[in-house]
């Protein structure tokens, strides 16, 4: 079937996002180094991220609101209260961070804008940064929807694909995610692409589907072009 609708993921496919994550971390493991090794501490993180994702969902709100906590448990509720103002300072940083494309992200973005396909943004994350990040991408133009949704699942990508193109059997969804972009776009009938990124959230990993007829994998957006005239 001839694809005709294209999706994109945003974070870490589109523009930098998790070295952002990965330096907070380390500025977070020097506030509480008098309190908890690092190995530790981010065990600890990562915990509280995987407990709290179904109340703050995904996006850098959550990602404060679970340094906080790990804060107060790693010094038994003695937490100063300068390290919590420090805490929210640097996730503030993080909510102003200026927005750098990854290479051949804009010209795969417009090429695929120039043809005759569909072309929308499918992203997980808090609505006011994730809008923020895409109007400061200057990508905005290019695309034909915008989905910021609470999780990436098989019925999402069919309700998305379905609402903006002729459903998920004609449409290719390409990410970063295994877990997010990848095994749900498949599940739900899409082709699933994965462009890797040297910097994965742990959350965010999954084995591959190898052998999958619908599976691709890119070293990088500027093949996406050539994929898309193969497949369809």
């Amino acid at each position: 079937m001839k694809i005709t609708t294209i999706g994109f993921d945003a974070d870490d496919t589109l523009w930098h996002n998790e070295r952002f994550y990965v330096l907070t971390q380390d500025r977070f493991a020097d506030l509480l180094s008098d309190y908890s090794d690092r190995d530790s501490l981010d065990e600890r993180l990562l915990e509280a991220e995987r407990r709290n994702i179904g109340h703050y969902g995904y996006g850098i709100k959550g990602f404060m609101l679970s340094m906080i906590e790990t804060a107060i448990e790693v010094t038994d509720s003695r937490v100063p209260a300068s390290v919590i103002h420090r805490i929210l300072e640097i996730g503030q940083d993080m909510l102003r961070h200026p927005i750098e494309l990854l290479p051949e992200a804009r010209a795969a973005v417009e090429a695929m804008a120039n043809s005759d396909h569909r072309v929308l943004l499918i992203t997980k994350g808090d609505l006011l940064d994730q809008e923020r990040k895409l109007t400061e991408s200057g990508l905005w133009e290019y695309f034909d929807g915008v989905e910021i949704v609470s999780e990436k699942t098989p019925e999402v990508y069919a309700r998305v694909f379905s609402a903006h193109g002729d459903g998920p059997e004609r449409a290719v969804m390409v990410g970063n995610s295994m877990k997010s972009d990848v095994l749900p776009a498949i599940e739900a009938g899409a082709w699933g692409v994965h462009v890797p990124f040297q910097l994965a959230w742990a959350l965010e990993q999954a084995e591959a589907p190898e052998g999958h007829a619908r599976f691709r994998v890119l070293e990088n957006l500027g093949q996406l072009a050539g994929l898309v005239d193969e497949i369809g």
